[in-house]
């Protein structure tokens, strides 16, 4: 006997988990509605099988195809436009026409004894036999009233509870006779239920009514779509589970990365594929699909994550569903019955409010309250460039796809046959993503020099001096081993123009390509002397070195490539060296500030143990550095940078120094005694960079450990500042130390204020029109307010919906105190702008 899967509804009430897929290919417990039906069915014994087709009916044919590896045979009838319930199977008329047949429903779920209602439809000899099913709340559904005997005696559809004489309803479930044809013509609509059952009980034909045992749910809503999530993993429909199953109800799929420390609560259903990362709290009732992955602390309880979805550190995902690719970054909340389509993007911080859908391909601002549905809108940002260039999670948002249409995009800005240079650092995710920009870079018809992999300093120096275009550097983001950052340079080495970027991201958004001829492609080749050149001009620039006294220092590398060429340049310098960590790792690089704050005390031990001078720990493949004086006491953050303005202005009077707007007011005043000539820049390091480039200084810096000794290359440069740091301090037969000690001391408070994106200007604005008595206001990154003895620093940031605010005292407790000020006037300003909540 042949087996009829209808497949052919929309689902309109399961939107947006059917925007993209039909019904039938919505997955429970990891597996697909219609496979359940069709192994289910195959179990039984109805191996031959014909599934009739109309909304996104290709991807159905796709999935099954002849339906060898689900061990049946799968027909398909197609439907140019829906012809009913009836009429979809009169279509098919011609493989149906020869024998009994048996009718389900590919997208309800069911585990229903089909033999027993075959057997219960021949012994009555019936036409048309029903399969029934009690429900305790049937107004939903269509009432079939039986006698005695199970013979159908009347219909009912949708009634009210006044007409409520029953709880059997129809399944949608049919056996029928071939005869039943002759009550249809082609190519018209026809309901079972409202036009042929209804004539075949007026012409007095064998209808029966089967009543099933077991379970069966037609999905009809978001909330029974879950609700069968949980269903099957109850074992209340007695349908098989993929994976192996533990004792305590938990199922894994093959090939899983699921760290020492998960917990599994039961019952939970993981598919193929997936990395659970440590601390992460899976279930009870959590169905994760394949080839997902859940970072650090995330907490998936009674939820649905369906394939290849990312779900970030510390998200909290309870009663949700989350569909195919959605990325939900850091610290967000999917709440009770939230829905995330397709392909969204979900942004740091976001709360979605329960019973919220986002349809597919919408992007959530960082920071956002979401408390109503989002159905229309833009799939992509309104910006790509972040602060230092493109970022995003590595192989979640910057995929090889990715990288090949925003190369493209960069490549299309040069005439054919240019030069782009190309670098990256040594993780693999950068390999990646540098080997795709490097092929859309030849599509466009621009040549390629390719550094391969150096580090940061090194590949800046390389770009100034290589006649090139422009550049392409792909790393870690600073801070975030888990972000991917293409960083876009022109031809001097500096960051791209605020102009420039907007024409790349005019051109990605419009895919708006350049196309070569194939004879035009571009070429690649490979620079071989980018490390000896950046050797030349540095021990060029650095002079001969003093043998006063010879210099001990205890180097970490911080497990970057810098290790491979420092340590000899080091003794070039006449500096005698002990490395650390002195090989290429980028997974063991301290990263975050827990793992700088590791290495750093490991350091200090080492420094001090052995009676060194200095220790010095590198940062962000050698863009940044943090030092350690003699008795193991850290210099970092503006006492660093100060140390550093200070042996520029001993050993070079009259220098122009360029920082900040966030520096200290007193490092400015006290440089400017010394006859410093201090430039204020905006507080981003592309601000900083731009500065050194065109505005002729002689060093710049931040808090963070990042210098720049423009006359190399205009960028960080942690190997060349410390070696300007080792000739500047035999220069002047000074030590780290004693110059931290001569310094003023910094009394500084930074807070950050939360401040939804629409607020932002209002309160901007309200800040700037207030009245500070006795204070002079400048603007020229944010709103700084300065009195005699202390000033604040009222920044908004770009990219977050945060305020920073950067408040100097006289001591500790003025700056603590003047930062909880203004944090607390700009929280009151947020009512005032008239919004408290993103929506």
């Amino acid at each position: 006997m042949k087996a009829v899967v209808m497949a052919g509804g929309e689902g309109s009430r399961l939107r947006p988990l059917t925007s993209n897929r039909p019904k039938p290919l919505v997955p429970v417990a990891t597996v697909p509605i219609m496979e359940h039906i069709v192994r289910h069915l195959a179990h039984q014994g109805f191996t031959e099988q014909l599934s009739t087709l109309f909304y996104l009916g290709d991807e159905i044919q796709s999935y099954f195809g002849s339906g060898a590896d689900f061990g049946v045979s799968m027909e398909y009838s197609v439907e140019p436009v829906p012809l009913g319930t009836a009429g979809s199977i009169k279509k098919a008329e011609e493989s149906l026409k020869d024998e009994t047949f048996l009718i389900v429903s590919g997208d309800a779920l069911t585990d229903c004894d089909f033999k027993k209602a075959v057997e219960f439809h021949k012994e009555k000899g019936a036409v048309a036999t029903l399969i029934l099913y009690r429900v305790p709340n049937p107004l939903e559904f269509g009432l079939v009233i039986t006698d005695e005997s199970g013979k159908v005696v009347r219909f009912l559809e949708k009634p009210s509870w006044s007409e409520v004489f029953t709880d059997t309803v129809n399944t949608g479930m049919y056996i029928l006779e071939p005869s039943v044809f002759e009550l249809m013509e082609p190519n018209r609509s026809y309901d079972w239920s409202q036009d042929i059952f209804p004539k075949l009980l007026e012409m007095g034909a064998p209808i029966y009514g089967y009543v099933m045992d077991g379970f069966w749910s037609d999905v009809g809503s978001l909330q029974q779509y879950r609700e069968a999530q949980e269903q099957v993993l109850r074992h209340e429909v007695q349908l098989p589970i993929p994976g192996s199953a533990t004792d305590s109800g938990v199922f894994l799929g093959s090939n899983l990365s699921i760290d020492q420390d998960v917990v599994l609560r039961p019952p939970v259903v993981i598919g193929r594929n997936v990395k659970i990362k440590s601390g992460a709290v899976i279930g009870p009732y959590a169905s994760i699909g394949d080839n997902c992955i859940i970072e650090e602390g995330a907490q998936i309880e009674r939820s649905v994550i369906w394939e290849r979805s990312y779900i970030g550190p510390n998200v909290s995902v309870k009663s949700a569903i989350v569909c195919s690719r959605a990325t939900i970054k850091r610290e967000c909340q999917l709440m009770e019955d939230s829905v995330v389509g397709d392909r969204c993007l979900v942004d740091v911080g976001t709360h979605i409010r329960p019973r919220v859908k986002l349809w597919p391909d919408k992007i959530v601002e960082r920071g956002s309250i979401v408390n109503m549905s989002l159905v229309w809108g833009n799939k992509w940002r309104g910006n790509l460039f972040r602060d230092l260039g493109v970022a995003g999670l590595s192989n979640i948002e910057m995929t090889p796809d990715f990288a090949c249409r925003l190369g493209s995009a960069f490549g299309s800005l040069f005439p054919t046959g240019g030069t782009v240079v190309t670098g990256r650092d040594s993780s693999r995710s950068s390999r990646m993503l540098k080997r795709a920009l490097i092929s859309s870079l030849l599509s466009v018809g621009c040549n390629v020099l390719d550094l391969r992999s150096a580090p940061v300093p090194i590949a800046r120096h390389f770009i100034r001096n290589s006649g090139a275009e422009g550049a392409l550097t792909v790393r870690k983001l600073p801070g975030n081993s888990r972000v991917s950052l293409i960083e876009m340079f022109g031809p001097d080495g500096t960051y791209l123009s605020k102009n420039l970027e907007r024409k790349v991201e005019t051109l990605f958004f419009r895919e708006d390509y350049k196309r070569t001829d194939p004879d035009d492609v571009g070429v690649i080749e490979f620079s071989s002397r980018a490390v000896e050149e950046y050797q030349s001009d540095f021990f060029k620039l650095l002079g001969p070195h003093e043998d006063t006294r010879t210099l001990r220092v205890v180097c970490d590398y911080g497990y970057s490539a810098l290790a491979s060429i420092y340590p000899a340049m080091l003794g070039q310098m006449g500096i005698e060296s002990i490395s650390l960590n002195a090989f290429n790792d980028s997974r063991r690089a301290p990263r975050t500030q827990d793992e700088i704050e590791a290495h750093l005390r490991d350091l200090s031990k080492i420094v001090g143990t052995l009676n060194y001078d200095l220790g010095v720990l590198f940062l962000d493949e050698g863009e940044r550095l943090v030092l350690v004086d003699s008795s193991g006491r850290e210099i970092s953050g503006n006492r660093l940078f100060a140390v550093l303005c200070s042996l520029v202005i001993h050993t070079q009077p009259k220098a122009r120094i360029a920082m900040s707007v966030a520096a200290p007011r007193l490092l400015e005043e006290s440089l400017r005694r010394l006859g410093a000539e201090v430039i204020r820049t905006k507080a981003d390091v592309r601000s900083l960079v731009q500065s050194a480039q065109s505005d002729q200084v002689d060093f710049a810096g931040d808090d963070r450990g990042g210098f720049i000794f423009p006359t190399l290359h205009p960028g960080f440069d942690a190997p060349f500042s410390f070696a300007q740091v080792a000739a500047m301090l035999q220069q002047t037969a000074s030590t780290i130390g004693e110059l931290a000690d001569g310094l003023p001391d910094f009394h500084s408070a930074k807070q950050s204020v939360r401040v939804p994106w629409e607020a932002k200007g209002t309160v901007m604005r309200i800040l700037n029109d207030s009245s500070f008595p006795d204070a002079t206001i400048s603007s020229l990154d944010g709103i700084k307010i300065q009195w005699r003895d202390e000033s604040v620093l009222v920044l908004p940031d770009s990219f977050e919906p945060v305020f920073h605010v950067v408040a100097e005292g006289a001591n500790d407790a003025d700056a603590r105190r003047l930062a909880d000020e203004f944090s607390q006037r700009i929280e009151a300003l947020i009512p005032e702008a008239g919004l408290e909540a993103i929506s």
